[in-house]
């Protein structure tokens, strides 16, 4: 992995570290459902998750860069399994791009990145998942060649979540 590397003419994508927690808290934030589920003036539990996942080799979170101010950000975590004759799949998490920065191709630039680092990794995958609400973010990936080919669930975990409720 050859980070910083420029991304676009004015911008680059290097390793994200802990300096740079407040503006990606602001990114993962600034989107109506991020403002209802993020809190940017409560960094600890994302320091505590920025500190596990920059310890693992198996995942990379990174930042772009313009003009010394952070305006995208991206995890990528590479995830081996045993489906697929035993292929390494990526990740892409918490894909985020500045309103400001929106339309003019930076968010494709950074998923491309993301898509060459993840076959210089071995991928034979990149798999994501975008949120039901988020049909402008469908439309972009769908743009980049990602096709809708599976059905994603969630449980949540959280202490006042409705989980699992009876047997089967």
């Amino acid at each position: 992995m050859d980070l910083p590397r420029p991304l676009t003419p004015t911008t680059l994508v290097r390793r994200a570290v802990a300096d740079d927690l407040p503006a990606l808290v602001a990114l993962l934030a600034d989107d109506p459902m991020g403002r209802t589920r993020e809190d940017p003036d409560d960094l600890a539990p994302y320091r505590r998750a920025f500190a596990e996942v920059d310890a693992d080799p198996a995942h990379l979170l990174v930042v772009v860069e313009h003009t010394g101010a952070v305006v995208g950000t991206l995890q990528l975590s590479v995830l081996p399994s045993l489906a697929g004759q035993g292929a390494r799949r990526a990740q892409l998490e918490a894909v985020r791009v500045h309103r400001d920065h929106r339309s003019a191709g930076l968010g494709s630039a950074l998923v491309r990145w993301a898509v060459d680092e993840a076959r210089d990794r071995g991928c034979a995958l990149v798999q994501l998942t975008s949120d039901a609400q988020r049909p402008a973010a469908h439309a972009f990936y769908e743009r980049l060649g990602f096709a809708r080919s599976h059905v994603g669930f969630k449980l949540d975990l959280a202490p006042t979540a409705r989980g699992i409720t009876g047997t089967a």
